[in-house]
């Protein structure tokens, strides 16, 4: 007698399993950014300044490594969001709360607020925005991205931690003025550049190779010394990203305006 045959298959989704490499990586990074409060109220701050550190890592790779491997979905964009508000609006609230600004009690508690909602409403207009046609204004953020706050907000801390102690700065003062600062450049239409499309020729790869080393390997010695001036230099590139922007924009207006002319020759 003839077996009856099973039809049933499993069929594997090959977009679910590329979706989850990227999705791990996310979920990592929501890991490690509820660690660094954790490290944060145990007093073990350079621990938490690095947790949030390895978090800006993983958020610069996840959305990289899906697009690499064709495994981008609503849920990971959404889920990216999600982790960015936790490893970098309250996770760095909630260290600085508890370094300097339990000091300042409730004013103190008011700044915290004050910069996740900010990091909620960026989160929010990226969102949006990201919908959009690709322009030549991709080349550029509006307003600092969340991760780059999220470090910015940690400045005070980590030049703490890095031993330019020759500088002796009023911590009660420059925290509160950072935070303001860096809530309204999170807010702002300021544009901050998002080197995501820099094109760098074949010939100088090697040198790019070597000082992404190099980079690394000075953070791996000096770890908060490195920190502390890449903070620095990267709020000095803050008016070049703009007058760099605003050049831009009336080269392509200028451009806009001859085509304009042009076509109204023509007809």
């Amino acid at each position: 007698m003839e077996q009856p045959k099973n039809n049933l298959k499993i069929v594997g989704d090959k977009k679910s399993a590329r979706m989850l490499l990227p999705n791990m990586l996310t979920l990592i990074g929501v890991c490690i950014g509820l660690t660094s409060i954790r490290f944060a109220l145990d007093g073990r701050y350079e621990l938490a300044v690095i947790a949030i550190l390895f978090a800006a890592i993983i958020d610069g790779l996840d959305g990289r490594i899906a697009r690499l491997i064709r495994g981008t979905s609503k849920v990971g964009k959404e889920l990216d969001s999600l982790t960015d508000m936790i490893s970098f609006g309250v996770a760095p609230a909630f260290i600085m709360y508890f370094w300097k600004l339990n000091t300042l009690e409730k004013f103190g508690w008011l700044l915290c607020l004050i910069y996740v909602i900010c990091v909620a409403l960026r989160l929010a207009r990226f969102n949006i925005n990201s919908n959009q046609e690709p322009s030549w204004k991709d080349n550029f953020f509006e307003g600092v991205p969340s991760p780059a706050g999220g470090i910015l907000l940690l400045t005070p801390l980590i030049i703490s931690l890095s031993g330019f102690n020759f500088l002796q700065l009023n911590y009660n003062l420059i925290v509160p003025i950072f935070f303001i600062l860096t809530s309204f450049l999170l807010i702002s239409k300021f544009p901050s550049y998002s080197f995501k499309k820099i094109v760098i020729p074949r010939k100088t790869t090697i040198f790019l190779l070597f000082g992404i080393v190099l980079f690394f390997g000075l953070l791996l010695v000096y770890t908060f010394n490195v920190i502390a001036i890449s903070a620095v230099i990267y709020v000095l590139l803050l008016p070049i990203s703009f007058l760099h922007y605003q050049k831009i924009k009336k080269q392509h207006e200028k451009d806009k305006i001859q085509d304009d002319d042009d076509l109204e020759d023509v007809l």
